[in-house]
């Protein structure tokens, strides 16, 4: 068995969000799974009627053999777990917050309380609530669209903290995952697993490869939901982080005269306007560069001196474009360690982004080619640990 019981860096953060959430599923637990499970269903409900008939019971059943196999919660289940042949927004929201079990509710909870602090503390308290449930409903529509008539409810949180494992695995990547290992009687300790290598493991052989080999039997899992859930955590995450860059870089940079930008083809325009030390202009050709080819052509020292310039004038957002696409577009390049750097500078500017400056700077510090820029990372990782201590 291989169960993961904690992560490290946390943030100092206090995740109110996140305890409120397990709080929530917690106390409808207690509330309303535990005593209705016990119960009986009253006969003259409604939905009893509607109950037997979705799952195929045929003829009259006896009041005896009813009571046997039906409690008051399935009818819970049945009209607020979210069934796809009966769309209801209603119970989209509802199903996020009931459970079939204890251990359900359990193994949910231990995941949001691993991974749910350094999101929030990433996307502050407002914005982790309105993630969690946008990735829940994600999660939904995408488990429906595979199941389009089954009346079996879905319930449970898993896809909405499926969503934060998503936004977890893109955000944190050289975070470490504390997993317990129970291999009885062999052996019984705990490991430091990176991030990406526990999620990409829940992502791929816990979910894709069962959803694969039976995407509509009723093994009692929705894969499907936390396929959706995860995807769209990844999806908002990218989202956040690149998208402000991108069209600010777009949208605001002041365009080169039209005269001026027919003169040369943009990439020969650019280097020259470095060479001259013309940077705004620099800039603002850059930003009409639409595809990597285009800014291949850039030399490594072009497109660092362009997010330099736009660092140290405040645009942050703009400035992690241009490292993030250096990043990307130029694997094994030399001077990765100053476009790590700068990122990590970058990040240090905006608000909840200390942990990911710090895998930035690490990174840097990984691949520095000069004692400066190690000394530079270094300087700026110890800084953010003054500041959390």
């Amino acid at each position: 068995m291989f169960l993961p019981i904690g992560d490290v860096p946390n943030p100092k953060t206090t995740p109110y969000v996140n305890w409120l959430l397990i709080g929530i599923n917690i106390a409808v637990f207690i509330v309303v799974t535990i005593p209705l499970s016990s119960a009986k269903p009253a006969l003259d409900d409604p939905a009893l009627l509607d109950y037997l008939n979705a799952i195929g019971a045929q003829g009259n059943w006896p009041v005896q053999l009813i009571y046997q196999h039906v409690s008051a919660y399935d009818l819970v289940v049945f009209k607020y777990g979210f069934r796809p042949a009966v769309f209801s927004p209603l119970s989209m929201f509802t199903a996020m917050f009931m459970h079939g079990g204890w251990m359900h509710l359990a193994g949910n909870m231990l995941f949001l309380w691993i991974y749910g602090d350094n999101v929030e503390h990433r996307l502050g308290h407002v914005g982790y609530l309105v993630s969690y449930l946008a990735a829940g409903l994600a999660a939904t529509l995408f488990f429906a669209m595979f199941v389009p008539n089954s009346q079996i409810p879905m319930l449970g949180a898993s896809g909405a903290i499926s969503g934060v494992l998503g936004f977890y695995f893109l955000w944190f990547p050289r975070n470490r995952i504390k997993v317990f290992v129970f291999l009885f009687p062999l052996l019984m300790t705990t490991l430091l697993i990176p991030s990406r290598i526990v999620l990409g493991v829940y992502l791929v052989i816990d979910n894709i490869l069962p959803f694969l080999t039976r995407p509509t039997e009723g093994s009692g899992v929705a894969h499907g939901a936390h396929i959706g859930g995860f995807l769209a955590g990844l999806g908002l995450a990218l989202a956040i982080d690149r998208l402000p860059g991108v069209l600010k870089m777009k949208g605001t940079l002041p365009k080169p005269s039209r005269k001026r930008a027919n003169l040369v083809d943009a990439v020969t325009d650019i280097v020259r306007s470095i060479d001259r030390d013309d940077l705004p202009h620099a800039v603002s050709r850059y930003a009409e560069l639409d595809s990597r080819a285009q800014r291949g052509q850039l030399a490594t020292h072009n497109l660092l001196a362009i997010g330099d310039y736009l660092l140290a004038s405040g645009e942050t957002d703009e400035a992690l474009t241009v490292y993030r696409r250096l990043i990307a577009e130029h694997p094994g390049d030399r001077n990765l360690d100053r476009a790590y750097l700068g990122a990590g500078r970058a990040m240090l500017q905006k608000e909840r982004c200390e942990t990911a400056a710090w895998h930035y700077l690490v990174a840097a510090v990984d691949l520095a080619q000069s004692s400066e820029v190690a000394e530079d990372a270094r300087r700026y990782m110890k800084m953010i640990e003054e500041a959390e201590g």
